[in-house]
């Protein structure tokens, strides 16, 4: 099985178009587009009856501390845990790819509607449903695909992977609201393939790349 998208090259920057932030010189950060990449896939195994999608952030910081503080830096030496981005499940094996902003095309404060959403699929809740919980203007429910948006001050560029995996069932045995790794405990036994692709992202000025174009 094979995974590759349009929008980035495997391995290298993401563009700040498929981000939730940007580098902003005047206010260190501003609001992206946050549209969701354009991803493809081809040669899936016999016997799938569905696909999930899953992107997760391996760098989140593991403790708040220093996050985002203007007089220092979080360090690269800090335990980093996973942050999911988006998860997708029950989409349709007949399906050969998902065009970019075809799931998300735009930051929406309290988070976007779910969990049933195009091609009979459905979106599970990403994290920052916990990391908006007390913020006033954006606490809510965030389904679906919300970007990249590390630390301004992350001395660490974040890597991010998207993970494609075919699966035996034709409907993950979960309902209602369910995160990341209640579908990565819901799949186990039931995948048959799995592809993946990855790319980087950094909105500390000083390390902040400029994406190379997709072959």
């Amino acid at each position: 099985m094979k995974l590759w998208s349009d929008s980035f090259v495997d391995g290298e920057a993401i563009p700040a178009e498929f981000a939730f932030a940007r580098v902003d010189p005047k206010h260190r950060v501003a609001l992206a587009p946050n549209r969701n990449p354009h991803l493809a896939w081809w040669d899936l195994p016999q016997g799938t009856r569905s696909l999930v999608l899953i992107c997760h952030d391996f760098d989140a910081p593991s403790v708040p501390d220093d996050v985002n503080h203007p007089d220092r830096e979080v360090p690269t030496s800090l335990a980093r845990v996973d942050f999911h981005h988006w998860v997708l499940v029950d989409l349709p094996p007949a399906l050969a790819s998902i065009a970019a902003g075809e799931f998300s095309d735009q930051v929406v404060p309290k988070g976007k509607a779910g969990p049933e959403t195009r091609h009979g699929a459905r979106h599970g809740l990403n994290d920052y449903t916990a990391w908006f919980a007390q913020d006033h203007d954006m606490a809510g429910e965030y389904y679906g695909y919300d970007g990249p948006c590390p630390p301004w001050n992350d001395a660490l560029i974040h890597r991010y992977q998207f993970a494609l995996h075919a699966i035996d069932l034709e409907r993950l045995p979960l309902e209602g609201r369910f995160t990341g790794p209640q579908v990565l405990a819901a799949m186990q036994g039931h995948v048959l393939a799995r592809a993946t692709i990855s790319g980087r992202y950094s909105l500390n000025p000083r390390l902040a790349e400029q994406p190379a174009p997709p072959a």
